[in-house]
């Protein structure tokens, strides 16, 4: 494991979320809440979902006995919605900072929103969650060009790894 790493990538993910939050602060209600055709039915939902699964795993890692599934609750509005997002995608980055080497390896046992648990390593987690937001992230930028949003970037993890070369030191390798 490298804790380099997964701090690069926790960064990464407060980037990406941070420019997609921006974009998102941008649209109308129509254009948040009209129904798409996507893994969630909505701009809104899909953003629900996304934040929702940063939050929820930070709940996991602290073993929380009632972890908060956000999704399945929240009725709040766009910047209420974005403002936990930034609060998770922070959270997560602290406790990444925070977590020793040799604790990468603990067992995180999580459960689902539908019922059931399960277990992963902490760096399994981790880079789950990267790749989970990474994923539905992308879904958004195709959301968002269907209701007619076009001022998009690259997100993409090499974008943020070519436009950070000289702000820090990337993986090192021992």
């Amino acid at each position: 494991m490298n804790t380099n790493y997964f701090k690069i990538l926790a960064d990464y993910t407060i980037w990406a979320d941070t420019i997609v939050i921006g974009w998102l602060n941008q649209l109308n209600e129509e254009q948040w809440n009209q129904s798409r055709t996507s893994s969630f039915s909505s701009i809104k939902q899909t953003a629900l979902h996304i934040a929702s699964a940063e939050k929820v795993w930070i709940d996991f890692w602290n073993n929380e006995p009632t972890p908060v599934f956000l999704a399945a609750h929240f009725t709040g509005t766009t910047k209420e919605l974005t403002t936990i997002w930034e609060e998770a995608s922070a959270g997560m980055k602290k406790i990444i900072e925070e977590c020793p080497e040799e604790e990468y390896t603990r067992d995180v046992i999580f459960s689902y929103p539908r019922g059931g648990n399960g277990k992963m390593e902490f760096w399994q987690t981790v880079s789950h969650i990267v790749n989970h937001s990474t994923y539905h992230r992308g879904q958004l930028v195709t959301l968002l060009r269907q209701a007619g949003f076009t001022n998009l970037s690259s997100i993409d993890l090499a974008t943020y790894f070519i436009l950070n070369q000289g702000e820090k030191s990337m993986v090192k390798t021992d």
